[in-house]
């Protein structure tokens, strides 16, 4: 069973739609050891989650928003969240990693030469290759702008040194998209560039997560050399490639909302099963119900337009964060004294554990206040 996608946008043909697809969720063979790992896979999640996302490929559902000659179906932004809300529904991954499809893809389809799309699409599609984004560096985070590591132009290609952190799935990637340095002015002094991960020069490290798990890496490069052909798109332009990842990355923001609410059920019982269901917990529960419909609904309304630059987004990236740092703060109010057991041994501890890191990765919440202040509100700008 396959998606038939088309340029219907009316609300029996997405209802349509969201039922086929989640028809199909349902019916499909799940390998073993899947779960829904969310964007980035771990290491010991990579065959089963290689294996589910062939089977998507198979059947039509992934790249849904890459272009038909790609080996995508064109999809509007309102299909692509369905599909999104659906796997999350279903407790699967979307895809095996949000890197490659989401990300490169679109990059390469965008401002990649005729030989990088031959070379790399088509293992993104089916889940060959998976992909990490060297962006963030100590010193650069949330001012992404301000990246050091530096690419030097040698006689056959580019010199590349310096640090990157923060980079999902490094650890277990083929290749990296790489963010660096090739001149002093602050945005037209960066370029993107195409990274074997296996190359001379290059070392990762993995960084274990307070829950016990390592999704994220250092990576280091000392003297990494690479071809002529690993720069995409023009020397100076890796600023405006970086906003086409940046801003595909809050497409599926809202999806996170189906995840909240099946964490905020187990919290309910968690409570009455521990006999902490008091009139303040009860209340506390329930401005949370209130602001995952909310983040749901201004999802939607943010789907209308189909502007992933629309400052909606950041308004969502927000919400988000600290709703889903809140939510996973109340497990110290259901669980009492069992908080402190092995996050391996319960969900609500695991999402204890990880929920403030919300706020921090993608773009600090206090980024998004200062982007929603200067561009919408047209504040002042914060001064540097």
């Amino acid at each position: 069973m396959s998606v038939t996608i088309d340029g219907a946008e009316d609300a029996q043909d997405l209802q349509t739609l969201r039922s086929r697809i989640r028809a199909f969720l349902e019916g499909a063979p799940k390998p073993t050891g899947l779960r829904n790992y969310g964007p980035t896979p771990a290491q010991t999640d990579v065959e089963a989650g290689r294996a589910w996302h062939k089977y998507l490929a198979q059947h039509g559902y992934v790249c849904l928003h890459w272009p038909v000659e790609y080996g995508g179906a064109d999809a509007s932004v309102a299909y692509q969240a369905i599909f999104a809300e659906e796997c999350a529904r279903a407790g699967v991954p979307r895809q095996l990693a949000i890197t490659g499809v989401d990300l490169v893809g679109p990059v390469l389809i965008k401002f990649g030469t005729a030989e990088q799309k031959t070379k790399y699409l088509e293992p993104i599609r089916l889940g060959d290759h998976i992909w990490t984004q060297l962006f963030s560096e100590p010193g650069a985070g949330s001012d992404l702008a301000a990246v050091r590591t530096r690419a030097e132009k040698t006689a056959t290609g580019w010199r590349i040194g310096g640090q990157k952190v923060w980079s999902s799935a490094a650890n277990s990637a083929d290749f990296g998209l790489l963010l660096a340095r090739t001149g002093p002015d602050r945005y037209r002094g960066l370029s993107m560039f195409i990274v074997p991960m296996d190359a001379p020069g290059i070392t990762v490290r993995p960084l274990r997560q307070i829950d016990g798990e390592s999704k994220f890496n250092e990576v280091f490069f000392d003297g990494l050399e690479l071809a002529d052909d690993a720069l995409i798109g023009e020397v100076g332009q890796g600023w405006s490639i970086a906003l086409v990842t940046l801003g595909r990355e809050r497409l599926t923001i809202g999806a996170n909302a189906v995840g909240m609410f099946k964490l905020h059920e187990r919290m309910v019982q968690a409570a009455r099963d521990h006999d902490n269901l008091d009139p303040v917990v009860a209340r506390s529960l329930t401005k949370l119900w209130a602001r995952i419909w909310l983040l749901r609904f201004t999802w939607q309304r943010a789907l209308e337009d189909g502007d992933l630059t629309s400052p909606a987004f950041s308004v969502l990236k927000l919400m988000a964060s600290e709703t889903d740092r809140d939510l996973a703060d109340m497990a110290t109010d259901v669980l009492g004294a069992d908080a402190c057991v092995d996050p391996a041994d319960d969900e609500l501890v695991r999402a204890m554990l990880v929920g403030r890191a919300q706020t921090i990765l993608g773009g600090t919440s206090e980024i998004q206040r200062n982007i929603l202040g200067e561009r919408v509100l047209g504040l002042p700008k914060e001064p540097h």
